[in-house]
């Protein structure tokens, strides 16, 4: 991610700079696209359209090549996600003791839909198909910390607890 202190001007220069040493560092290797897109995503925290023009010139791979290789792949994003990712599990499990409701939960307290960030950019939400903690279902994962045995209640508490951690 880029740095805070830093103007916009300075940080879209370092950023273009990064992006151009990344794509210095695969040119002419095979099979390079993947680790370019991971490095790039690693810089901006998604893939930005600007630089997917920038790798498609560089590399001289149409742009059809590159967005059918950052939409397959779910470890790509193509939009700048939230300082905390939420993933509600909906895996069997979860669905069962109902993730439904954690889901519509969350949409109503952070006020987004599935699959968005909030407009201060804190939060994004999505729904994944499982996070392999059946037994403690239903389960949410923010960021790298799994939560489980959830209901609604306790759900917008946990939310809570990081909302307080920003201020």
């Amino acid at each position: 991610m880029t740095e805070n202190n830093c103007s916009c001007e300075e940080n879209n220069s370092k950023n273009e700079q990064l992006t151009m040493d990344i794509l210095a560092k695969y040119s002419g290797k095979k099979g390079s696209l993947m680790p370019i897109l991971q490095e790039v995503q690693t810089i901006f925290g998604y893939l930005p359209q600007t630089i997917l023009k920038k790798i498609s010139a560089e590399t001289k791979m149409p742009m059809s090549r590159i967005y059918g290789v950052a939409t397959f792949y779910s470890q790509f994003r193509l939009q700048p996600v939230g300082k905390n990712i939420i993933r509600v599990c909906h895996g069997t499990a979860c669905h069962v003791a109902g993730s439904e409701n954690i889901t519509l939960a969350l949409e109503s307290k952070l006020d987004v839909e599935d699959g968005q960030t909030t407009a201060d950019n804190q939060f994004t939400l999505e729904s994944v198909a499982c996070l392999g903690c059946c037994s403690l279902a239903p389960v949410v994962m923010v960021n790298k910390h799994t939560y489980g045995s959830l209901t609604p209640d306790k759900t917008k508490k946990l939310i809570k607890k990081y909302e307080q951690k920003e201020n």
